[in-house]
Parts: C-alpha cells; sequence; structure tokens
C-alpha cells in the first residue's frame, strides 16, 4: 500500500480523503494542521494527527497530499521533498513561476513524484472532447474559447482573510478559472503570446475578480478566455469550446460536465447521439480527485511521471500569470519570456 498524509484540514482535504479510500493501493496514515480543532476532524484510529510537519514526515508516509492556501504551497512542498516524500499539491501549484520551479527542481534532485491537482482532465466529456482532437476529427481548428462565469459573493472571500489576496489566493485566475485554462491548453497546445484586461468590479478583494483574455497559440489558432466571480446569482456556466473546419463541439452547463455541442463531419447522427446519450448517463464519472490519486499511485509504484506533473501545472500558472502580466502592463506578452529554464520533459 502507498501511504499518504494530508497537511492542511480544511475544505478541500475532505475531497483527499475520500479519493485516498476510494483509490486502490492507497491508504491515508497520517493528517497535520496547526488547529488542533480541525485537525481532530480527521484523525481515527488509524489516522495520526500532527501539529507539526516535521514531525509528520518523519513517519512512515510515502506521499503527502499539500491542502493548504495556495501562498504556502511552495514552501511545503519544498520541505516535504526534501524529506524524500512524494507529492500531490492542490490548484495553484504556486502563485509564482520562481516557486512553481523550485518546487519541481526539489522534486527532481531528491527523487520524489510531483503531481498537481487539475482533475478536470478525467470528466467523461473532457476525455471525449480530447479523444476527437486525437482523432483530427475537427480539422485545422480555427479558434477556442474557455469561459467561467461563477459567483463567489462576498461572504466566501469575508470567510477567511486568506482568500482574494494575491499573496496567499490570488483572482478569479489563479484561484477558479485556471482549472479551464489547464483544459484549454492540454487540448490546444502551447501559447505564442497573450493580450489581457483585468478588474476587480464588484468584490471588496485585493486581485481581479474579472478578466478577459484573447490568446493566439503556437500552431497559429486563436483563442479567447472570460472568467468573472461576479456573477449573480449563482454560478451561470463553465464551458470549453472548440471550433475547427470540420468539427464544432461545446463542453459546459454551470461546469465543464456536458457535451452541449457535438458535430463533426466523419460523424454519423446515431454515433453522435451515442455519444451525448453516454456522457448525459454519467457526466461526472470517477471523482476527479480520486483520479489524480490513483495516477500517483499508480506512477510510484510503475516509476513513471504522474499525468498532471509539476511540469504540466506550471503551463496553466504560467498562462495564468501572463493574462495577470499583460493586463497590468497593458501589453502582449510573449510565454517564451516565461519558459522554465533548462525545461524538463
Amino acid at each position: 500500500m502507498v501511504r499518504y498524509g494530508i497537511v492542511g484540514c480544511g475544505h478541500i482535504a475532505k475531497k483527499h480523503v475520500d479519493a485516498i479510500q476510494a483509490a486502490e493501493g492507497a491508504t491515508l496514515v497520517a493528517v497535520c494542521d496547526t488547529n488542533e480543532e480541525r485537525l481532530k476532524e480527521f484523525t481515527s484510529d488509524t489516522v495520526i494527527g500532527y501539529m507539526d510537519l516535521a514531525d509528520m514526515l518523519e513517519a512512515d508516509v510515502d506521499v503527502v497530499c499539500i491542502c493548504t492556501p495556495s501562498g504556502l504551497h511552495a514552501k511545503l512542498t519544498i520541505q516535504v521533498a526534501q524529506a524524500k516524500k512524494h507529492v500531490v499539491v492542490e490548484k495553484p501549484m504556486a502563485l509564482t513561476l520562481e516557486d512553481a520551479d523550485a518546487m519541481i527542481d526539489a522534486c527532481e534532485e531528491n527523487g520524489v513524484k510531483l503531481a498537481v491537482v487539475h482533475p478536470n482532465r478525467f470528466r467523461p466529456a473532457i476525455q471525449a472532447l480530447r479523444s476527437q482532437l486525437d482523432q483530427k476529427a475537427f480539422g485545422k481548428i480555427g479558434h477556442a474559447n474557455a469561459t467561467v462565469r461563477w459567483n463567489r459573493n462576498q461572504a466566501y472571500y469575508d470567510q477567511a482573510p486568506w482568500r482574494g489576496t494575491k499573496e496567499m489566493d490570488g483572482g478569479v485566475l489563479m484561484n477558479q478559472a485556471i482549472h479551464n485554462m489547464d483544459l484549454m491548453l492540454w487540448m490546444m497546445g502551447d501559447v505564442a503570446t497573450v493580450s489581457s484586461y483585468a478588474a476587480t468590479r464588484i468584490r471588496k478583494i485585493e486581485a481581479e475578480d474579472t478578466s478577459l483574455s484573447i490568446i493566439r497559440f503556437k500552431n497559429g489558432s486563436l483563442g479567447v478566455l472570460e472568467a468573472a466571480v461576479t456573477i449573480y446569482p449563482q454560478n451561470l456556466e463553465e464551458s470549453l469550446s472548440i471550433f475547427g473546419e470540420k468539427g464544432t463541439a461545446i463542453v459546459g452547463g454551470k461546469t465543464a460536465n456536458w457535451l452541449k455541442q457535438w458535430d463533426f463531419a466523419d460523424m454519423g447522427e446515431e454515433e453522435k447521439k451515442t455519444m451525448v446519450n453516454r456522457i448525459d448517463d454519467d457526466p461526472f464519472g470517477i471523482p476527479g480527485h480520486q483520479c489524480i490519486i490513483q495516477d500517483i499511485t499508480n506512477a510510484i509504484r510503475e516509476d513513471r511521471t504522474p499525468i498532471v506533473s509539476g511540469v504540466e501545472g506550471r503551463k496553466a500558472l504560467s498562462l495564468v500569470i501572463a493574462c495577470q502580466l499583460a493586463a497590468e502592463t497593458g501589453t502582449e506578452v510573449k510565454m517564451s519570456d516565461l519558459d522554465r529554464p533548462n525545461q524538463s520533459k
């Protein structure tokens, strides 16, 4: 069994507990938090609680899931890696590229694996979309669109003092839209340039609550990214659309779990109907966090790189930072300026 520990016993930690319990070959043995009351909620006869991460790292733990506020991810990942433990880190993996690179370097230098939690890649509709791209069903792609029209009200931000801050949380791109940005990159490939506007229009937070960006991919296709947490009165839409010479696909809904448009020149009506119905019957599939935990468990056993590695997680972070930089400077940002030095494979 691959033995897991969790640091940070907040809301997202519960998803990690469920994922570890459901994954084959994984078991939860330890949790860590500086809040004793929260820690007690996660401990049991078989799960030991620790107030200090250093103490937990001395225990018989193989992997540590980092579920703390985002601004702590880099420091804790490096500490865990130096203790020769594998790492699963929540999104965003860090708030700066310098921190992300330090995390990747620490894991490589200590011979441990690093997985970043971008679980939406495993949604059935997203997997179906990726399959169509792999089969070249779109032909030449014209453009893509990623939309996150959500509601995070002021009470959400007031609930914890770190939320909405640049130092510990980030804005709508870093904290909400980064998942959809990861999907766009996974589908469309690397980005060449980004232009962007951002504003803090409605929420009383330090970071942006609304962002609009235009993306030019290296393959020549274009992209539009719209993200906001100001939609009244509740979440309205999360969608990913791809438009090509022989295909149009929109994965959407309040979360991107359904095939809202699914038209391909080489796909008959019966095949289309079958696929749409299959997704409608099971739009959520296996929970994404479980897929992430299962993958790194298998990666440890097989000695391979996790599907959503540190390098993959950095790509989404890099696009967030490019959009933020473009908005701050009012200039087009070249992604090559943000490349990782001596990029890992």
